[in-house]
């Protein structure tokens, strides 16, 4: 039996699951500002409770004990270097609900044997959700080019990083799909930012989380500009979003007493994210593809020779929230 004493009335009237408080679609028809704040029990048979504004409610049994706790925080699984050996791949054509139960446990999947064409990038991100465009485009390009915008344009080798923080939202998850492999180096680098943070002393977090950083981006026709902490926690304390992008970060504006220690963490952050024994790192082949949630796991690339091969990715924005939903429906 289920103990009524133990909740609260008005959150069992606000719960009442009655047709005339609740509707078919699941959405409360019973505005709670309506209800009195003097709101007592008068009447309990069982799980049916009467109340002293004259309501009955009847509540199932199996429900009132799963809501009677707090809720589970999200499943998710850190990890570090030793996950090298058993990578979350994925053949392309697999099912879905594998590969998107993998990026919402470890922040990321890798798809091997997929199309070649152009715009398969796209394509994939609309199997769960909707493409974010952004002044890149739908999708873009990265490859060598003459006079890039960018440093992803170029041959050079790209740290531990998040996409787009200058941007608000900051997209939440990002597809790269390959068109062509055969330039020597290029290899992509994962880590799990939230493995780091637990790993980095209290203090450091702290300071992260608590002095925001400004990001940059701006070219001819685009300025974008937004405020953000490197770390961000959530209402349990843990980790839930790193900001972390030395290319696009703008000089740090603290107190005098705190740049300091402020640069401590921050450098010591940076360097555990590209640390041997946090990073993992593959290469990608024609038609192969990988997606990371940009506010957990930071993706960076090693250099490559510009000429004597070709190196070529189109990448794409998509919202986590999709992925999670569709994983939901697929799960059901």
């Amino acid at each position: 039996m289920v103990d009524i004493a133990r909740f609260h009335p008005l959150w069992l009237r606000d719960n009442c699951p009655c047709p005339d408080c609740r509707h078919e679609s699941g959405q409360r028809l019973l505005d709670t500002r309506s209800l009195p704040d003097d709101l007592s029990v008068v009447a309990v048979d069982g799980t049916t409770v009467t109340f002293s504004d004259g309501h009955t409610s009847t509540f199932d049994a199996e429900w009132l004990r799963a809501h009677s706790a707090p809720p589970e925080p999200r499943r998710r699984r850190l990890w570090d270097a030793r996950l090298q050996n058993g990578l979350p791949v994925f053949p392309y054509d697999g099912p879905l609900r594998d590969w998107l139960a993998a990026v919402d446990e470890l922040g990321f999947a890798i798809l091997t044997g997929g199309p070649k064409e152009p715009e398969t990038v796209t394509r994939t991100a609309e199997l769960f959700g909707f493409v974010r465009e952004t002044n890149y485009g739908r999708l873009f390009d990265v490859k060598t080019v003459v006079n890039p915008k960018n440093l992803a344009y170029t041959g050079l080798g790209l740290g531990a990083h998040t996409d787009n923080p200058y941007r608000e939202p900051t997209p939440t998850l990002q597809l790269l799909h390959c068109l062509a492999s055969s330039a020597d180096g290029g290899e992509n680098t994962l880590v799990d930012g939230f493995r780091v943070a637990q790993d980095l002393p209290r203090e450091d977090v702290e300071l992260l989380v608590r002095w925001p950083v400004r990001f940059r981006y701006a070219d001819a026709d685009t300025e974008l500009d937004a405020e953000t902490p490197v770390l961000s926690l959530d209402a349990r304390g843990d980790v839930c979003a790193v900001h972390y992008n030395t290319r696009s970060a703008r000089p740090f504006r603290l107190p005098d007493d705190v740049v300091g220690p402020y640069y401590a963490a921050y450098q010591r952050f940076g360097r555990m994210l590209e640390a041997p024994e946090y990073r993992i790192q593959f290469k990608l082949e024609a038609g192969d593809l990988f997606i990371v949630d940009n506010l957990r796991v930071l993706h960076g690339r090693t250099a490559y020779a510009p000429t004597g091969g070709e190196r070529h990715l189109q990448g794409c924005y998509a919202d986590r929230d999709a992925l999670r939903s569709k994983l939901a429906v697929l799960s059901r």
